[in-house]
């Protein structure tokens, strides 16, 4: 799963872009972009990975990335079915953080909005989205020049006050992603994100950032504030909480799906992450769904 840069330079001639995307399936392509990205899925299920967060994605979600945030979306395997007529749609606006100007964001009026922009920075999924606001989404894709631009300014100072909203990466994530300094760790991610699933060795991992282990084992610890197991076990429970949300599988294919060799062992790292256990958390957001 290679991490890849999109270049959206066409943006240059425009402040903004929107864009309804209907496809057979969504490209199951690891990128990130200097844009920020607000999706509205309007068709399709499937599997968001946005930084370290694993989850799943339906109709009526809304998200918004952050630049630079690494992102994918997969759907689930009925859509890659060669003879399936499913569809995937989502609008997405992707948009710079001085589409206005270096200094528009800066300006009293504009600082919800300007708040908003900063926690992008850790993806943030809007609940309980109303269908107006969604339709707002719609509205942008549709209306062109000031109105466009305006409605879309609205739009954003409208989700800056939604109260419910989940973030998605984590801070250590997005700390030890950003700038140049920690470059040799990408491939590191691209690594365990493409085989969380297989046995990943400390020695393997080592030697793509070109270190022995112990020396990536420091390194790695003082970049995530976390050991690497650490690290390759919250993925893995991500995952599995994915999983389990879908309530397709049950617990013990759960574990050998997410990468874990027993079930003593997932259970043990489920309970000392999400601080539950797997049985525990299914029944907790089983209660949670009307």
């Amino acid at each position: 799963m290679k991490l890849h840069l999109v270049n959206r330079s066409s943006l240059k001639n425009n402040a903004f872009s929107a864009k309804l995307n209907r496809y057979p399936y969504f490209l199951k392509t690891w990128h990130y972009h200097p844009e920020l990205e607000l999706v509205s899925v309007i068709k399709s299920t499937g599997t968001r990975f946005i930084g370290d967060h694993i989850g799943k994605f339906e109709p009526g979600d809304l998200v918004l990335i952050g630049k630079n945030l690494p992102h994918m979306w997969h759907n689930e395997e009925a859509y890659l079915d060669p003879n399936s007529t499913l569809m995937a749609e989502a609008i997405a606006v992707h948009f710079r953080e001085d589409f206005l100007g270096e200094t528009f964001f800066s300006l009293p009026e504009m600082r919800t909005i300007n708040g908003l922009l900063t926690r992008s920075r850790r993806g943030l999924y809007f609940k309980n989205i109303p269908a107006d606001i969604l339709d707002s989404v719609h509205e942008v894709l549709l209306l062109e020049g000031f109105k466009k631009t305006m409605s879309f300014l609205a739009l954003l100072e409208r989700l800056a006050h939604h109260k419910t909203v989940e973030y998605l990466a984590s801070e250590r994530f997005v700390d030890s992603f950003k700038g140049s300094a920690h470059q040799n760790l990408v491939q590191v991610y691209e690594h365990v994100y493409k085989n969380f699933d297989q046995p990943i060795t400390l020695n393997e991992i080592a030697a793509l950032a070109h270190m022995n282990p112990s020396a990536f084992s420091r390194y790695f610890k003082r970049v995530n504030r976390m050991t690497f197991s650490r690290y390759l076990n919250e993925i893995r429970i991500g995952y599995a909480c994915k999983l389990l949300l879908e309530a397709k599988y049950n617990i013990a294919t759960v574990c050998y799906d997410a990468g874990f060799n027993n079930i003593s062992n997932f259970n043990r790292q489920f309970k000392a992450i999400k601080g539950m256990s797997p049985s525990t958390f299914i029944k907790k957001y089983e209660t949670a769904v009307p």
